[in-house]
């Protein structure tokens, strides 16, 4: 293990009951996650890559406790907490934040973006009252390219990139230490993939924060990683750099992966 590693999972496994579909069919065990180790360093993006269905999100929803894990440790800070009780858990929900897929989900539509961002901070004593409050939400909404007037406005009235730039907001607004990003980018068109994905890049690094990166698009981690890790099945199949990945895939899945990045056609020119 690294000196400096913030978050080391440990042969970690999530597991889950099948219910049967069928007269003479029985329940079954699902191994989502299935004894898996990394490590992520302080101020590192860790991506962890693979397609739908490989376990990569159950891995993403262990670490923050929305899911009960089946075996194995996760050392925050040191920390195993796994086992902690959510009421145990809840001070550190600050410190470990997550970005969901779909930011319109995960928006409550009755809340103004003003309340909504400044609902944490009430909530982990990090403002006095509502007009620091409002101070620090004003602030935030700038980081992440937005101006402080929409912030008497509501979750519809914004497009899916403004909406994943609130949701980013709602987790840098409480100075977490560890992001873990779900298919951050993945319900976004192309071109705003490219500004959301730099605006995470650029706080991460001002910030020095470390990052588990979930993606199934080998491409849009290029542009993030520091290291990549693949996952097939509920097992991670390899772990390199960024540029050991890209350069010298290992494993027959990774190079499937890499091998299925959507390539621009060289034209040729008409002699």
């Amino acid at each position: 293990m690294e000196q400096q590693a913030l978050l080391q999972v440990n042969h970690l496994s999530t597991h889950f009951r099948s219910n049967p579909t069928g007269l003479f069919r029985r329940a079954g065990l699902i191994k989502a996650v299935d004894d898996i180790s990394f490590f992520i360093n302080r101020g590192e993006v860790l991506s962890l890559v693979g397609e739908s269905g490989c376990g990569k999100t159950t891995v993403g929803r262990t670490l923050t406790k929305l899911q009960p894990s089946s075996g194995g440790e996760a050392l925050f800070h040191g920390r195993d907490i796994l086992p902690l009780s959510q009421s145990v858990f809840r001070p550190l929900r600050r410190e470990i934040q997550m970005i969901f897929q779909d930011p319109f989900a995960s928006l409550n539509p009755r809340l103004t973006i003003e309340q909504t961002l400044a609902e944490p901070l009430f909530i982990h004593k990090l403002a006095a009252d509502s007009n620091q409050a409002r101070q620090q939400v004003a602030d935030i909404l700038e980081q992440v390219g937005l101006d402080a007037s929409v912030m008497k406005r509501h979750p519809h009235e914004f497009s899916g990139g403004q909406r994943q730039r609130i949701g980013i907001a709602r987790v840098m607004i409480v100075k977490p230490k560890l992001i873990i990003a779900d298919e951050a980018v993945s319900a976004l068109d192309v071109s705003i993939q490219a500004q959301v994905l730099n605006l995470l890049k650029q706080l991460q690094q001002e910030h020095r924060l470390s990052m588990l990166f979930i993606s199934h698009d080998l491409g849009v981690v290029r542009h993030i990683s520091d290291r990549v890790a693949v996952m097939y099945r509920g097992k991670i199949v390899e772990t390199a750099s960024k540029p050991e990945i890209f350069s010298n895939p290992q494993h027959a899945y990774t190079k499937k992966l890499l091998a299925a990045i959507p390539r621009v056609p060289t034209l040729q020119r008409a002699s």
